[in-house]
């Protein structure tokens, strides 16, 4: 299989979606256009409210941004295939979407991780909190997470484009880079090497997110204020956290471990989980948790609704 510009994958998850495609494809097309209106409102709110332009909120608007790109990155091409009853992509399109399906899921990582630093700053060390997250500092840190995680990817499909392939079927509804890997020809020592990189930085950002809650939860326990504090911030922080982390992992090892046909729509159903309920969740879990969000996206609607009457 040299020439990769006329090379298709078979993507076998979707065999499975043909049994109630109508259904599926119904609550998919919903819950897209549900992830995009949600995560937008939450952003609109945060930029047009000055009250809402602190750190905590900025890094919020960056996790709602990148739940779009995760949404976007399964979505469209799953309710195309679904409409065209199709169970097929091109290899372009198949690492197109595995480049933006792992930025997604890097950056959702270093985001959390830095949201983390930040309750962290702001709990445990509140007098020099605005000294600490300056707006250089957040500027920077934003950065951090998108270059950090766009580099992580891009060095994960380089690695991977390189591979000559001997095979073309993939027991996923969406192309993974470990399934691409599994198909070539030759070692692939080099790939899982820097898999074990990538595993490094993801086990090192959660050890910094678990420090940082180790000394909130202290700081806590000496303060009702912070208490109050730790309940409206920390607590949608931490379902994300664990929500998004428990997903991804049981994503890994099934599709590590698990190769039974009489599986596969268990397999799917963990598969999509991270790529559906975060972008979904987040948006809401955080608009209706933190009441400064919940009265600026109430005043934005206000308004429009008044324009509209």
């Amino acid at each position: 299989m040299e020439n990769y510009s006329e090379l298709v994958f078979v993507l076998h998850g979707l065999n499975e979606t043909r049994k109630n495609k109508q259904i599926i494809f119904s609550f998919s097309f919903i819950g897209y256009l549900l992830s995009i209106f949600f995560n937008i409102t939450v952003i609109v709110a945060i930029l047009l409210e000055k009250v809402l332009h602190e750190p905590m909120h900025i890094f919020l608007c960056s996790l709602c941004f990148n739940g779009i790109c995760g949404a976007t990155g399964f979505y469209p091409y799953f309710l195309n295939s679904l409409s065209l009853d199709s169970n097929v992509i091109t290899y372009r399109a198949c690492i197109a979407q595995i480049f933006l399906i792992y930025t997604y899921i890097f950056c959702e990582f270093t985001n959390l991780t830095m949201m983390a630093y930040d309750r962290y700053a702001a709990i445990c060390r509140p007098l020099e909190y605005h000294s600490i997250m300056t707006p250089l500092k957040i500027g920077k840190l934003l950065i951090f997470t998108w270059l950090f995680s766009l580099s992580e990817t891009f060095a994960g499909v380089v690695l991977t484009v390189r591979l000559p392939l001997c095979g073309n079927s993939i027991d996923k509804l969406y192309c993974f880079n470990w399934d691409i890997v599994k198909l070539s020809c030759t070692d692939t020592s080099l790939n899982n090497f820097y898999g074990y990189i990538l595993l490094f930085f993801q086990i090192s950002q959660a050890i910094m997110v678990i420090i940082s809650y180790i000394h909130i939860t202290r700081t806590c326990f000496r303060s009702r204020t912070e208490q109050s504090k730790f309940m409206e911030t920390c607590v949608p922080h931490l379902i994300t956290l664990s929500t998004f982390s428990l997903s991804v992992c049981l994503d890994v090892v099934s599709a590590r471990f698990s190769s039974s046909e009489s599986l596969q729509t268990f397999r799917n159903i963990l598969s999509v989980k991270y790529l559906v309920i975060p972008p979904l969740l987040n948006p809401l879990l955080y608009g209706l948790k933190l009441k400064q969000i919940r009265r600026s996206v109430w005043k934005m609607f206000s308004r429009k609704i008044n324009a509209l009457i």
